[in-house]
């Protein structure tokens, strides 16, 4: 991640985000003072912080994303504020990338941005074809699975703890039938109440952390002998 450039409000530049801008300034990046009330301008929220930054993501080809662990697919996810949890959660549950696909929101809409909680500075986050995506990780030799609200495998007795992917529908309508009969299964997560259905972030959320919790079963050591044992 490159930074372009600074935007500092004037008056705190003698104060607490100082030692920002030093560094900024040593590093070659550009800085750029604002007059009162430009900042709020041009920023989003309706309270600022006294520093916005310029930057520029890498670009991450779907092709470059290592077969491993599991790997999230938003497909048509258009909450920003979903799509930012869910990349949140993906990298607290130790997900390979997050790639959105179809007509789901800009990962980088600064509302996405701002769910993260910086967690989209730390995995792959990708833009890419459905088709192409699914195709490059069964190629790899991982399992792909869709997730529906009801008639698909219990998410209990999926077994995620090698390669896998997992596809996220849309919040109202889900996944199409075309998109998950291009899966090899299906995956329900059991509910007990009488809700239809879970939020979209909650349900991607359960799904990671099942599937950390299996990997780090499937690779415990054995429990060490006691003194008796020996």
């Amino acid at each position: 991640m490159d930074f372009e450039a600074l935007y500092v409000d004037a008056q705190s530049i003698g104060g607490g985000v100082a030692e920002t801008v030093r560094r900024a300034e040593s590093s070659g990046v550009r800085v750029f003072a604002l007059g009162p009330g430009v900042l709020e301008k041009i920023a989003d929220a309706q309270t600022p912080q006294p520093v916005i930054a310029a930057v520029r993501f890498p670009v991450v080809d779907v092709g470059d994303i290592a077969v491993e662990g599991l790997t999230v697919i938003l497909h048509d996810v258009r909450d920003p504020g979903n799509a930012g949890t869910i990349i949140r959660s993906a990298d607290a549950g130790g997900a390979t990338a997050v790639v959105f696909t179809g007509q789901s929101v800009d990962p980088y809409n600064p509302k996405t941005l701002r769910a993260t909680a910086g967690s989209v500075f730390h995995l792959p986050v990708a833009v890419a074809n459905l088709e192409e995506t699914l195709e490059h990780f069964k190629g790899g030799g991982a399992d792909t699975f869709a997730t529906v609200v009801r008639g698909g495998t219990s998410l209990r007795k999926t077994d995620l703890s090698r390669a896998s992917v997992v596809v996220i529908g849309n919040e109202a309508s889900g996944l199409d039938d075309a998109t998950v009969a291009r899966c090899d299964a299906a995956i329900t997560i059991p509910m007990a109440g009488r809700s239809e259905s879970l939020n979209a972030a909650i349900a991607a959320s359960l799904i990671i952390f099942e599937a950390l919790y299996q990997r780090q079963d499937a690779t415990a050591s054995p429990a060490p002998r006691s003194l008796e044992e020996l």
